[in-house]
């Protein structure tokens, strides 16, 4: 396993320089400086290589055929995988078979399997392995679980999310055979914030897709909505779009009250609370923040003081195997039961990281995703 730096810093090498790692990987290390180094890029195109480069003062930068030299060299201790979905599992065992620390992008990996395998290839190479759940660490979340577990609302009873966005023609995440799909990309974070609001995992499923029939979709569908029942007879509802205005939200109804999280998984706008109780509201504003320099901070310290960390590998594969599960119920036209997971650790209040915004730089040779 390689070693950190004199400084006691992580070493990383950020791999992908598409448009998640320009706009919020890249910059984040100004404000995980701390316990973080950025050290190397990894990344097919030369253009993008050469002028992120510059731009971040980083002089080791490699080609994916030379992933392996990147492992081999002795300058880095972890990867941030910025990488298509389809690519996670390969270059996450990759870094795991040469004793790197993996911090991967959500989702973990687009199979159940892959996820397993992953893994267990950290823990048989003894390296962290972390999804980058970034709203583990994020103020407005946290309060909402807060809230939800003080019994302010009651007992809580219901979750209902919508998450959509209008995605660009062409754009990765309609392209099937690269992972896409919206509750890969979106979805994901109502199934997450659903798990960690209730504090449980689903024990059925139940999905139906919609497709209007524009030829963006013509790989994967523009639409899901989703019910999940929880123990308890809680029940989970929500909605992803690929095809419709923006809107981010997420309520959770209680016998007493309600919260509502409107914008609620955004990491370049204000999130806000409204919370109704016995008909009296209050609304909460928190600042826009950098919501990914507490991932490195995190992780960095879980490597230098070889904690487990929260959000693992296990917290990934649970939501990857209920989008299986969802896209097998709209398939097959009928709810699909889950099988009990082991008790993992949930996000707390403790987790809780502030760090300023990032100011967004221009982009190299990425564009948004969204029109």
């Amino acid at each position: 396993m390689a070693n950190t730096n004199r400084d006691n810093k992580v070493r990383y090498a950020v791999v992908g320089l598409g448009y998640i790692a320009q706009v919020a990987v890249l910059p984040a290390f100004a404000h995980a400086r701390r316990n973080s180094e950025l050290r190397a890029l990894v990344s097919s195109d030369r253009v993008k290589r050469a002028r992120l480069g510059r731009q971040y003062r980083v002089t080791s930068t490699y080609s994916y055929e030379e992933f392996a030299a990147c492992l081999e060299s002795g300058e880095i201790d972890a990867v941030y995988i910025a990488l298509p979905n389809d690519m996670h599992r390969a270059y996450a065992e990759g870094a795991a078979r040469a004793g790197v620390h993996v911090l991967c992008e959500k989702p973990l990996a687009v199979t159940e399997d892959d996820c397993r395998s992953m893994i267990d290839t950290a823990r048989q190479h003894r390296v962290k392995l972390m999804t980058a759940y970034r709203l583990h660490f994020d103020p407005a979340n946290l309060g909402a679980i807060q809230i939800v577990q003080s019994g302010k609302l009651g007992k809580v009873r219901l979750f209902n999310s919508v998450f959509s966005m209008q995605v660009k023609a062409g754009n990765i995440r309609l392209q099937e055979e690269r992972g896409g799909g919206t509750l890969y990309d979106i979805g994901i974070y109502c199934i997450n914030a659903a798990r960690y609001l209730f504090r449980a995992e689903p024990e059925e499923v139940f999905a139906v897709m919609s497709n209007s029939g524009e030829s963006r979709f013509n790989e994967v569908e523009e639409s899901i909505s989703a019910t999940m029942r929880f123990p308890e007879d809680r029940v989970a509802t929500f909605t992803c779009s690929f095809g419709a205005a923006d809107v981010s939200a997420y309520e959770v109804v209680g016998t007493r009250g309600v919260l509502r999280v409107d914008p609620a998984y955004d990491f370049a706008e204000p999130l806000q609370h409204v919370l109704k109780i016995d008909g009296k509201e209050k609304k909460k504003k928190f600042p826009r923040h950098d919501q990914f320099a507490p991932l490195l901070l995190n992780f960095s310290d879980c490597i230098l003081k070889n904690r487990q960390p929260e959000p693992s590998g296990l917290e990934g594969l649970r939501d990857v195997r209920i989008i299986e599960a969802l896209y097998e119920s709209a398939e097959k036209k009928q709810p699909v039961a889950l099988d009990p997971l082991p008790v993992d650790k949930r996000p707390d209040r403790k987790q809780e990281i502030r760090v300023p915004a990032v100011q967004k730089p221009k982009l190299i040779r990425a564009v948004t995703p969204t029109r």
